[in-house]
């Protein structure tokens, strides 16, 4: 199973469609959405060419293949126009280890959540990487469109057997094996 899993698209059409592009090439199995979809938030800039309606039809182009959860700027709205359900979060089993999916406002490396998890994955910071701590692995998607701290847009590809942090051009930024 391969899974592409976005974060913080906060609106932008311009990097909506950059995710199309991303399905193409990667052929993901599931499409998991880490929340902040539509809005861009009180602290962030508009993104490149802001059009919530927009980034909303091509995310639900691919209802069939998205598990999301809910952000910190995602609103009871947005569900309206989302074709796919958005969760708290999300609980699964990959390659025999259990990931915890979240946005990353309420539990990351340094709040964890109650649930047993072998890896977190979460974005909310903007910022991607992949860490180690307390024989537990952490896992941030970075923004697909607003990205901070001197990172690049990113986004995850999840296997079976790795964990790849890569830039919207596709290059490996950070990997790790975790079975």
């Amino acid at each position: 199973m391969k899974y592409l899993v976005v974060s913080d698209i906060h609106g932008s059409a311009y990097y909506g469609r950059k995710i199309e592009e991303i399905i193409n090439k990667e052929k993901p199995d599931k499409i998991i959405l880490l929340g902040d979809l539509y809005y861009h938030g009180p602290r962030n800039p508009l993104t490149l060419e802001y059009a919530p309606k927009e980034v909303a039809n091509i995310l639900n182009s691919y209802k069939d293949k998205i598990l999301a959860v809910r952000g910190n700027c995602d609103a009871e709205v947005d569900q309206t126009i989302s074709e796919f359900k958005i969760e708290e979060k999300l609980e699964l089993k990959i390659g025999g280890k259990k990931f915890f999916f979240t946005h990353g406002h309420k539990f990351n490396i340094d709040n964890l959540p109650d649930e047993e998890f072998d890896v977190l994955v979460y974005g909310h910071f903007h910022t991607g990487f992949i860490q180690e701590k307390h024989s537990k692995l952490f896992v941030n998607a970075g923004s697909i469109s607003l990205p901070k701290n001197n990172t690049k847009n990113s986004y995850l590809i999840i296997d079976n057997e790795n964990i790849i942090l890569k830039d919207v051009d596709g290059n490996v930024i950070e990997e790790r094996r975790y079975v």
